[in-house]
Parts: C-alpha cells; sequence; structure tokens
C-alpha cells in the first residue's frame, strides 16, 4: 500500500538533552507539503558538525531534536510543486541548497542560495514554520533541513541532489558535507597547477578530502600541517608527502615553510578553524601568486591580522562555504568522479555501525578514531 499522503511511522535517533546519548524511538513523520520532499534513508554518516551541535558548545540548545545530514536516500514521496524530482530517486539531502531562483543561485560565482543557506537555528520546515517529526503529539526538532539519523525524514526540494542510481549510496553519502568542503576548496578555489606546491593546514576528514583535491589535481608536494603527529601516516593515503608539527620548531609555522619551499606554497588550504592557522595559512603562501583558501569556522570574536603589506606583495586570502559546490548542479558530477575512478572515497570510511549502534559513531569520533563512520540504517 502507498504510503504517499500518509504519516508514517519509524525509528529514529532522537537527542532529547545536549551530549546525552541518542534514544532509538519510535516517531510519526508527517507528509511533504509544498516544495518539500519525503525520503527513505538508507545510509548516514556522523560529521563533526553533528557533535558539535549535539554538545551544544556555545550554542542555544534546541531540543529534543533529530541531528544527521550526511545521507543518501531514495524518494519515497514529493509535496506540492516538485517536478524534478519523483518517487524512486535516488538523492543526497544537504545541509545548504539551491533554489535556483535567487542572485546567489543565478551567479555562477556563488553557492550561498539567499534561501536554503546553512541555518542551525532553525528547527522546522520554512513552508509553515512547523515540524515534520512528532512524538506523542509533541513535536521534535529539525536539524539544518535534513535529520538523516531516522528511517524517513523530509526536506525542502531544494536541499536534494538527484545523483545516478547505480552510485553506491554507503559511499557517496559522505560527499553530503565534510569531503565536498574540503576538495572543492582545493579543486575549485584554490585551483592548484599540476606540479604545484600547496599546504593542508589540519589532517580531519576536511583536511583530508582538501588533500585528496591536491592528490587529483597533480600537486607535486602536499605539504600536511597539524599538531597530532599519529596523524600523519594516515594522511600518506591521501597524497600527502611532507608533514609539518609546529610544536616542532621555535619559530612561527609559516616561516618554516617558506624555508622549505623556497619562499613559499603555491597554495594553501586551512582546515582547522584556528585563527593562528589562519593567518600561518596565507603568510606561508609565495609573494607573487600565492593563494590561501580558508575553510575552518572560526570562534566569534576571533580577528584576523596580518600586515598589509602581505596583500600589496600579491598574495590572495580566499574563503569558501561547501567548497563553492552548487548542490543541485555540482554533486551529481562529483558522484561521478567517483564512479570514473577519479575521486577515491572508500578511504575515507574508517567505520560502519548499524542504526541501534549509532552512539558508537559518535564515541569513535569523540575518540578520533574515525575520519567517517557510515550507519546502516538497515542491518
Amino acid at each position: 500500500m502507498s504510503t504517499a499522503g500518509r504519516v508514517i511511522k519509524c525509528k529514529a535517533a532522537v537527542a532529547w538533552e545536549a551530549g546525552k546519548p541518542l534514544s532509538i524511538e519510535e516517531v510519526e513523520v508527517a507528509p511533504p507539503q509544498k516544495h518539500e520532499v519525503r525520503l527513505k534513508i538508507l545510509f548516514t554518516a556522523l560529521c563533526h558538525t553533528d557533535v558539535y551541535f549535539w554538545e551544544a558548545k556555545g550554542q542555544q540548545p534546541l531540543f529534543p531534536r533529530i541531528f544527521g545530514h550526511e545521507a543518501g536516500g531514495v524518494v519515497e514521496s514529493v509535496g506540492e510543486g516538485v517536478t524534478d524530482l519523483q518517487p524512486g530517486d535516488h538523492v543526497l539531502p544537504v545541509f545548504t541548497g539551491e533554489c535556483k531562483e535567487c542572485t546567489h543561485c543565478k551567479s555562477e560565482e556563488s553557492n550561498m542560495c539567499d534561501l536554503l543557506r546553512i541555518n542551525t537555528d532553525r528547527g522546522t520546515m520554512l513552508n509553515d514554520g512547523q515540524s515534520r517529526f512528532s512524538k506523542d503529539g509533541k513535536p521534535i526538532y529539525h536539524f539544518v533541513g535534513t535529520s538523516t539519523f531516522s528511517e524517513y525524514t523530509v526536506c525542502h526540494v531544494g536541499s536534494l541532489a538527484k545523483v545516478n542510481p547505480a552510485a553506491p549510496l554507503d559511499k557517496v553519502c559522505v560527499l553530503s558535507c565534510g569531503i565536498c568542503t574540503g576538495l572543492g576548496a582545493t579543486v575549485n578555489v584554490a585551483k592548484p597547477k599540476k606540479g604545484s606546491s600547496i599546504a593542508i593546514f589540519g589532517l580531519g576528514a576536511v583536511g583530508l578530502a582538501a588533500a585528496e583535491g591536491a592528490r587529483i589535481s597533480g600537486c607535486s608536494r602536499i605539504i600536511g600541517v597539524d599538531l597530532n603527529s599519529n596523524r600523519f601516516e594516515e594522511a600518506k593515503k591521501f597524497g600527502v608527502n611532507e608533514f609539518v608539527n609546529p610544536k616542532d620548531y621555535n619559530k612561527p609555522v609559516q616561516e618554516v615553510i617558506a624555508e622549505m619551499t623556497n619562499g613559499g606554497v603555491d597554495r594553501s588550504v586551512e582546515c582547522t578553524g584556528s585563527i593562528q592557522a589562519m593567518i600561518s595559512a596565507f603568510e606561508c603562501v609565495h609573494d607573487g601568486w600565492g593563494l590561501a583558501v580558508l575553510v575552518g569556522v572560526p570562534n566569534k570574536d576571533d580577528a584576523f591580522k596580518t600586515h598589509p603589506m602581505n596583500f600589496l606583495n600579491e598574495r590572495t586570502l580566499k574563503g569558501t562555504f561547501y567548497g563553492n559546490y552548487k548542490p543541485r548542479t555540482d554533486l551529481p558530477g562529483v558522484v561521478e568522479k567517483y564512479m570514473n575512478k577519479e575521486l577515491e572515497l572508500d578511504k575515507f570510511i574508517t567505520h560502519s555501525v548499524s542504526f541501534a549502534d549509532i552512539n558508537k559513531a559518535f564515541d569513535l569520533m569523540l575518540s578520533g578514531q574515525s575520519i567517517r563512520c557510515v550507519i546502516r540504517m538497515e542491518n
């Protein structure tokens, strides 16, 4: 019997309180409304963003909540006005969106949709300001418009990228956030030439994705910078071939890199959120042509300070959001890069757990054991 237009009862991992283990509950998922899609989640993955807001660090708590925003699923039903998706389509939900109508979406240079830009404070749907999740008649809040820690979820159509149905969703689901952010920071923004040098600040998942972009681009020197030397061996799998731990030196790391590279690297990508790492990433690029890309999110009170001569000497500083990918337009092409074996995703996925064991995914990330842990919704 078709479930279209009906309330669906399913299992979801609900965060009732900040920092407390998620609880598997039976919830009700309402049908999609105008410009919305209800989908069945087959695989989801845990990202640092989920953990950060689950812990409610520096944020106003919004609970109970269903987290999750890296996932792959199948369209179950569509709401009024949805014309480019239909039941059975394979999709990747994305924490940001592409309405295709605003000035940002119409610009070839931006992916920051006015309508669907990430909003971590909103826990309801845009259409009516209500949640599509409930339990015992009480609402459960959404997270960044995706809430993929549920067997079924409802998203705005602009936050769903239709992908090749032959693509394995247990692999490409990790493209919904951090991997594309790092990859795009290199290939779309830094745009290193073949044979050039690049420094990657931070060798977590996003930094490793930036290194993967450097490998794909043909960089000859990929220098990994991290305060944790234990990350260096794993980073070799992503093309990193030189390493610097700033704690090993009595001088600023930008000076160390300048000495290593006869004046500085051609490109750098900062993936830590540390304001000092951002300054170092900018100041370590070569004058005349060097370009630094900032990816990490700093604390709200941080201030970027550097001498204006660094700009006058023709160094360039850029920032990026989701790797400058437009989700609906560009993400299908990134999936095809994986299908064509140009992009290697499997090495990012270090663990896999069943939905019932979702809290193990949190333990693995908090202990630093995993890059990405994929959660199987069906055992």
